[in-house]
């Protein structure tokens, strides 16, 4: 790693970027850490006074979902580069090494961490009110090729192409990854943002990846068809592998080319819907890493989906006792890295 990158990298993150060779593959996520506001709301808010909600602050964040679900599907080797504000990275760490996360953060010491504030109705349905924070400020710097020692895939957070600092991270991993044979995946992450940026931008880099994964709305933006199979299949013929997830309809798996196969989702009664693409994402993912063709994947992708819908914010439940990433031995980013203040936030977090 450059000297630059280890002063601003937390001294126990660190750790991941050193990498190990030789053992299962690890999976690799580049995206983003989040402090999640969720508000649940039962009646519509009213404009210019108070609506009751049951509110919690929790981590979140896709790129950490993802990261947190995979290791929870059991893959041993996860890490996470992402961009934080210097005031919660502790916190924000903390719960990613016990999810079994083995974080790489980029301490800010210029922004926060990106914030949301999640407003989910009585019907689980959420509208999200972002704050980019630190992590709308990733870039090339963050970078270092030995986060990629002893990958098996790389996944990017579709956040990263919407700033100009994170389009630039995004391509600069991708080519690393394709110089090493390291498969690449990415999911669009907001149907909003992809219309405001141009289906024609994104569109040239996704065919530049090996698995897409889109939701129903992605799909059709980024195709123009309405219905999601022939999106599906539109998108299956630019990337070579397509999964369009579909909510409690379940997942359209699009490979090679070849016509859609549906999968289906188990039946639950939803309380937040934040987090269950990232669910499916992390889950689907590790299952592919582990061995299993995409089908059978997208199937536990699902399942995964289907829990992560009855739970509030977008991270599985952490083990009894935690479960703390493996150390990755000694980084040169340890020799003389800054570190954080060990505290948590500072309004009552969960």
């Amino acid at each position: 790693m450059s000297g630059e990158f280890a002063k601003r990298v937390s001294a126990t993150g660190a750790e991941a970027g050193a990498g190990r060779e030789g053992g299962p593959p690890a999976l690799l996520v580049i995206g983003e850490v989040v402090t999640d506001v969720i508000a649940r709301h039962t009646a519509p808010p009213v404009r210019g006074t108070d609506t009751a909600a049951r509110i919690r602050i929790l981590p979140g964040g896709a790129g950490a979902n993802v990261a947190c679900w995979a290791a929870r599907r059991g893959t041993a080797d996860v890490r996470l580069l992402a961009r934080v504000g210097a005031a919660d990275a502790g916190w924000h760490e903390e719960r990613l090494r016990a999810a079994g996360v083995r974080p790489v953060l980029v301490v800010d010491e210029a922004a926060p961490t990106s914030t949301v504030i999640a407003l989910v109705d009585a019907a689980a349905e959420r509208t999200f009110l972002a704050d980019g924070g630190a992590a709308a400020r990733s870039g090339p710097a963050d970078w270092s090729p030995s986060l990629l020692a002893g990958a098996g895939h790389l996944h990017l957070s579709g956040y990263l192409f919407f700033s100009g600092g994170g389009h630039a991270l995004a391509r600069l991993a991708a080519r690393a990854a394709r110089a090493r044979g390291v498969p690449v995946s990415a999911d669009p992450a907001s149907a909003g943002f992809i219309d405001a940026l141009g289906t024609d931008r994104l569109m040239a880099e996704y065919e530049a990846v090996d698995v897409l994964l889109p939701n129903a709305d992605e799909a059709r933006l980024l195709t123009g068809r309405s219905d999601p199979a022939d999106a599906a299949a539109a998108l299956g013929r630019r990337v070579p592998l397509v999964v369009v997830t579909l909510g409690a309809d379940g997942a359209l798996v699009a490979e090679s080319g070849a016509p859609p196969v549906h999968v289906t989702a188990p039946t639950v009664r939803p309380v937040d819907s934040t987090g269950a693409g990232d669910a499916f994402t992390g889950t689907f993912l590790a299952a592919r890493l582990a061995g299993g063709d995409a089908v059978a994947a997208a199937a536990e992708g699902c399942r995964a989906g289907a829990e992560a819908v009855v739970l509030t914010g977008g991270r599985p439940v952490p083990p009894a006792g935690g479960r703390r990433a493996p150390d990755a031995g000694h980084s040169p980013a340890q020799d003389g890295a800054s570190t954080f203040t060990e505290s948590g936030l500072p309004f009552g977090s969960t």
